[in-house]
């Protein structure tokens, strides 16, 4: 899509969302740069959410401003890595991304941005950097202990040591059916399983995340983060073993 194309879909998009969800927001600014992610390789950045707060007894979007920011240049280079790239539907859901950050800037509400790091976390370890192995607990929250992060869904179980010795096998519940898997020969600190098999071969990958389970003497998260946690990743067949 040429630059003048992109930049009046962008503008005729922006004006069909309504009033209320761009109140406090001044303008949208179409820029033909491409922009890339500010520490992860091979990533661009499509749009950008500028926001300015101003001192004030209150909050609201008198003293929370914002501009939208849509790069054109990084949507024609992900274009030209993808034949299937739909310029309409990354504009759009790219357009209330943004404006969503917005709206919870106004309301004090950081769940975007955490959504924002699991994401840049994921991407790392997708790419063989050094990430937080907690990052899918910032993601989008599903239930107990079931998280989802970039098209992908984790199900975090806590384990002590001793029991995890002594199990044989790792049972779970996905969407009402209950499956188990061979005990992995370690825990680790953090250990990402891949689940395989027939009701695992769609196109949203799974993976059971078990976590060692520390106790109070060994202090607060932070502190086990700073120690760098081991963190194993492994993959695993998966048995089906009943309803419910």
């Amino acid at each position: 899509m040429r630059f003048r194309d992109f930049e009046r879909r962008a503008r005729e998009v922006f004006d069909e969302i309504p009033d209320d969800f761009k109140e406090g927001v001044d303008g949208l600014v179409v820029s033909r740069e491409a922009v890339p992610h500010p520490t992860l390789p091979d990533v661009v950045t499509l749009g950008q959410c500028v926001t300015e707060n101003h001192p004030s007894d209150y909050g609201g979007p008198e003293t929370t401003r914002s501009v939208i920011e849509l790069y054109w240049g990084s949507f024609q280079q992900l274009a030209r890595l993808d034949d299937d790239f739909d310029w309409e539907d990354e504009l759009w859901e790219t357009l209330t991304h943004e404006l969503r950050h917005h709206l919870e800037s106004l309301a004090g509400d950081e769940s975007l941005e955490d959504a924002d790091y699991a994401a840049d976390e994921w991407f790392k370890r997708r790419d063989g950097l050094a990430f937080d192995p907690w990052y899918y607990e910032h993601g989008e929250p599903e239930g107990r202990g079931v998280y989802r992060v970039e098209g992908e869904a984790y199900i975090e179980q806590l384990w002590r040591s001793a029991a995890f010795a002594r199990a044989t096998q790792v049972d779970f519940r996905w969407e009402g059916v209950r499956y188990r898997i061979p005990r992995p020969a370690e825990l680790g600190d953090v250990h990402f399983v891949r689940l395989l098999g027939p009701d695992f071969e769609a196109e949203e990958p799974l993976e059971l995340v078990l976590v060692r389970k520390r106790g109070w003497w060994e202090g607060l998260r932070g502190a086990v983060r700073r120690s760098r946690p081991v963190v194993l990743e492994s993959a695993a067949e998966v048995e089906r073993i009943g309803e419910g």
